[in-house]
């Protein structure tokens, strides 16, 4: 496995691929050879890889969103198209489920989907995303390697610690190829 490059305009898009980079560096990359800097890593990946195969500037997408300006939000009330999680929908949930709620991805999710339905349910579809959180193993988006890795290592290594975990971490996105963990990357315990 070869070094990671820096990432430059004399990569090629399967090479680039090929490395994990911070979404800094794809931010700056992009900064620097005038193409647009919004959006989410998997946007700018794809961005910064049509960029190195043709030299072509793909547009940002516009994720223009026609929010609801609602009033009062009581559990009949029914969840808005494009629900934005504001301050107001923070303060109805915490006063219905407790001071311990917050906006995970996976409830987020639900809104966003669920359009239509009520805050009641809302409520319900919370408690159950809380209750599959503590069965088992959730998804992480594609986007979360580092999260992933580390939920991985953790499930395979009982008993090591963040640190190792960290420095395993750090040794697998300097190589070339995939960012998942594995038992080889224990090596990196040993240097």
């Amino acid at each position: 496995m070869s070094e990671r490059p820096e990432l430059s305009k004399e990569l090629d898009s399967a090479t680039f691929r090929s490395f994990y980079y911070l979404k800094e560096e794809l931010v700056s990359f992009c900064r620097e050879n005038n193409l647009p800097v919004s959006g989410g890593k998997l946007e700018l990946t794809d961005r910064i890889a049509l960029f190195l195969d043709t030299g072509k500037v793909s547009e940002a997408s516009i994720h223009k969103k026609a929010t609801t300006n609602i009033g009062l939000i009581t559990e009949e009330t029914e969840i808005e198209n494009n629900i934005v999680c504001s301050e107001k929908h923070r303060a109805f949930f915490k006063e219905k489920i407790g001071k311990n709620f917050s906006f995970n991805v996976l409830f987020q999710k639900w809104l966003k989907n669920n359009e239509g339905k009520t805050y009641g349910d809302a409520i319900e579809a919370y408690y159950q995303i809380l209750e599959e959180k503590k069965k088992g193993k959730t998804t992480i988006d594609k986007q979360f390697e580092y999260n992933t890795y580390i939920r991985d290592f953790f499930e395979d290594n009982q008993g090591k610690s963040l640190e190792e975990a960290i420095i395993c971490w750090k040794y697998k996105k300097s190589l070339q190829g995939h960012n998942r963990y594995e038992k080889s990357d224990l090596v990196a315990l040993d240097r």
